[in-house]
């Protein structure tokens, strides 16, 4: 006798197989990622340069703040490469972050018309945002060399905590881009979000500033584990091992939690955008 299966809304294989079917459409994620690249440099006086240009300045605005009129320790690393190393994670996140919470909305006409699973817009976005990643890192590598800074073997261990970047850029992108087609407000919300998350996360300061009362409350922060690694890996600076665990499993608690939310949303979006 044949066996059914009957697969009910909000079931836990309902949600599996949504998930398998993001590698059955790989081809659609890989061309909406192309496409996220191509446009946005698309029509620019300097185009691709703006990738190098941008954490440029970012990174000589972290450093007049926090190297010339704060002067903070920064481990005897000098704040330029310290700063760049900080800025690798957090600019790769809040790209990935900022994009995905409008991609479901903005892409609402191919919702409207054909099906496929809708979980592949914020995760083009990551993928998309990896060239400016590698840019970044490139950038930093030749910092390095004219700083005259040896690469050590723990350098390799920049690859896990890229893995962890990338992660935490799904995990709340994700979340936001659910959030966002049912309460608009994240729109507004999310930049504030990540200009105040942007000082909140050791980008040109060292955890180790941070009081010990809220080193608790600071760790929670994903990006801290996060950036602390990069500079351990590259700088051999002290690294607090702990903040490395509690940022891993806050990413998966968020991961889980955001793509469980969005697949739950799944069903409404076409109606609700």
């Amino acid at each position: 006798m044949a066996m059914t299966t009957i697969i009910e809304a909000g079931s836990p294989v309902q949600y599996w197989r949504k998930i398998r079917e993001c590698w059955q459409y790989r081809d659609m994620l890989r061309m909406l990622s192309y496409r996220d690249v191509r446009v946005r440099y698309a029509q620019t006086f300097l185009g691709m340069a703006w990738a190098i240009i941008n954490p440029i300045i970012s990174v000589l605005l972290l450093y007049f703040v926090f190297g010339v009129v704060v002067k903070v320790d920064t481990q005897g690393v000098p704040p330029l490469l310290f700063s760049m190393a900080g800025l690798c994670s957090w600019n790769y996140f809040s790209r990935v972050v900022g994009e995905a919470g409008s991609s479901v909305i903005g892409a609402q006409s191919l919702v409207k018309k054909v099906y496929f699973p809708r979980l592949i817009i914020p995760l083009s976005k990551s993928i998309s945002a990896l060239i400016d990643l590698l840019i970044v890192i490139l950038m930093l590598a030749i910092m390095m060399i004219a700083y005259d800074i040896p690469f050590r073997w723990q350098a390799i261990m920049i690859i896990p905590f890229t893995l962890m970047a990338i992660m935490a850029g799904i995990a709340f992108g994700v979340w936001i881009a659910a959030l966002t087609i049912r309460f608009r407000d994240f729109t507004h919300i999310l930049p504030l979000i990540l200009r105040i998350g942007m000082f909140l996360s050791p980008i040109a300061y060292g955890a180790s500033l941070v009081p010990q009362p809220y080193k608790w409350a600071f760790n929670l922060n994903p990006l801290t584990g996060i950036i602390e690694g990069f500079r351990w890996a590259l700088f051999n600076t002290p690294l607090d091992i702990n903040s490395v665990w509690i940022s891993l499993v806050v990413i998966l608690i968020i991961l889980i939690g955001g793509i469980w939310y969005f697949l739950r949303m799944d069903q409404y979006i076409a109606d609700i955008i």
